[in-house]
């Protein structure tokens, strides 16, 4: 009887729509971005970079590793996050039709990065009281979970890109985000709305009853 291969990729079901059982991968098992990332930069700064991922919500050192083993840690050879998140498959579909996009499907990548991309996402998406948290929660009420968890995925690799190329550590902005957000965009479209009136206006906090 053959022996069933070991450390064969994950299913396109697992990469997109449930947690990796994915316990690491190789360079050998990449696309092909980096070549090690120990010898790229050095045992010094691949212990950064790890280090930092492990800081973003949903990933752990396990995720890290693997996402560290696929794109390496030498953002240099991605001009943006656009083209390291097409590079790696996570950019959705983005035909378009009367202002309509039909397809949300993600491009082809490495079966590796997918998998331990979505299995922070929904590590991410299970956190109370974080920014991707909250990210996928609003977006799951919209497009559906499955759909919710390849933008969060998606999101995360955006958010790698930048702490691995400009050497900083995550900064958590916390679930009232989109609200002061929200909040703020009000404000302003309110006071261009009395701008275009005629009306000079400043903006004070009304104090709270005590």
């Amino acid at each position: 009887m053959a022996q069933q291969k070991e450390n064969q990729p994950p299913s396109q079901e697992q990469q997109q729509l449930s947690p990796s059982t994915v316990s690491g991968a190789s360079s050998e098992q990449g696309n092909g971005a980096s070549s090690f990332p120990v010898t790229s930069l050095g045992l010094e700064g691949y212990a950064k970079a790890l280090e930092r991922l492990d800081g973003i919500t949903g990933v752990n050192r396990r995720i890290a590793e693997i996402i560290l083993a696929e794109i390496g840690i030498n953002m240099d050879q991605f001009p943006s996050d656009g083209h390291l998140a097409s590079w790696a498959g996570m950019c959705p579909g983005s035909k378009v039709s009367a202002g309509k996009r039909l397809s949300g499907k993600t491009t082809k990548g490495s079966p590796w990065l997918r998998s331990a991309l979505v299995e922070a996402a929904h590590g991410a998406a299970r956190s109370k009281g974080s920014y991707l948290g909250e990210h996928y929660r609003r977006l799951a009420r919209r497009i559906g979970k499955r759909k919710a968890i390849i933008a969060v995925a998606h999101s995360i690799l955006v958010i790698i890109y930048h702490i691995l190329k400009e050497e900083k550590t995550y900064q958590e902005l916390g679930s009232t985000y989109f609200e002061e957000r929200e909040h703020d965009a009000v404000k302003r479209r309110a006071l261009r709305n009395l701008e275009r009136l005629g009306y000079e206006v400043a903006l004070q906090e009304k104090e709270q009853a005590a």
